[in-house]
């Protein structure tokens, strides 16, 4: 009899590719690809691969790393480094039993201690390895152009808001090496893209904030307030944001999100 092997679960759902009565009629999806989504199965490969386990190798049950995805948790599920939802209705979360090694910050985690699920202080979202585990220059075509004063990154379903012919804007459903790439080469960020934030910080590039009128600040605390930053400067728009400057800097350690990450989940055989 052979063990069922699980997944490194991560949001890329398939979204219509026009919109109204003709997408009805035909009815073409294509997967989003969100950037910061997509992060979570890469760092997991590269925690692999750093512990000398091969990357393709399926976790023994469900890993939900990178992402506000923990509704999409099953019993049995590990976690490490995902955050709650704060627009999804406490009735999503089923699961009654969860091996948590790390969350994204402490709102999680009071939320799942009230859920009565044991879950440890260790906090930080995943994506700030992108510092940790690949150098700056990995990132960085040879090709790679001047800094730029500004990058904007909005939230996906910010995108619309905002002009797609302006240079400064950078879509997130953009391949990730590139879109990391215009975050080292800006001086300043300014997002309402989590993972826009996120990696600006991690490589230590001043970062803005701008709310989302899409996204409640829930996910935005947790994260800031996992980084031992006390307060949310959240920027009313783009302009603002940038008059006012950057958030304070990142004041977080790495160690303890690397050291949470569970190997053991990887070392099984099928029987």
């Amino acid at each position: 009899m052979s063990a069922r092997a699980g997944t490194v679960v991560h949001w890329n759902p398939r979204r219509p590719v026009i919109g109204g009565r003709v997408g009805k009629l035909i009815p073409i999806r294509r997967q989003v690809r969100n950037f910061g989504d997509l992060l979570g199965p890469i760092i997991v490969a590269k925690m692999l691969d750093r512990s000398g386990i091969q990357p393709n190798t399926s976790p023994r049950h469900d890993l939900l790393s990178i992402g506000s995805i923990m509704h999409f948790a099953e019993d049995g599920a590990t976690i490490w480094g995902t955050g709650i939802n704060g627009k999804v209705d406490s009735s999503a979360h089923t699961f009654e039993h969860l091996d948590v090694r790390a969350v994204r910050g402490p709102r999680t985690r009071e939320r799942l201690l009230e859920m009565g699920i044991t879950t440890p202080e260790v906090f930080g979202d995943p994506g700030l390895l992108v510092s940790v585990l690949w150098d700056r220059d990995d990132w960085l075509d040879a090709r790679a152009g001047r800094s730029t004063p500004v990058t904007i990154i909005p939230n996906l379903n910010d995108m619309r808001r905002y002009d797609r012919s302006d240079p400064r804007v950078v879509d997130p459903r953009r391949p990730i090496a590139e879109v990391i790439a215009r975050v080292l080469q800006s001086e300043l960020v300014v997002a309402s893209s989590l993972h826009g934030i996120v990696v600006a910080d991690a490589f230590g590039i001043p970062a803005a904030l701008v709310r989302s009128p899409h996204e409640p600040l829930f996910k935005y605390e947790d994260y800031f307030f996992g980084t031992n930053r006390g307060t949310v400067l959240a920027h009313q728009d783009v302009e603002t944001a940038i008059r006012r400057g950057p958030h304070e800097p990142l004041r977080w350690e790495p160690d303890a999100l690397l050291d949470a990450f569970p190997t053991d989940l990887f070392a099984w055989k099928e029987r």
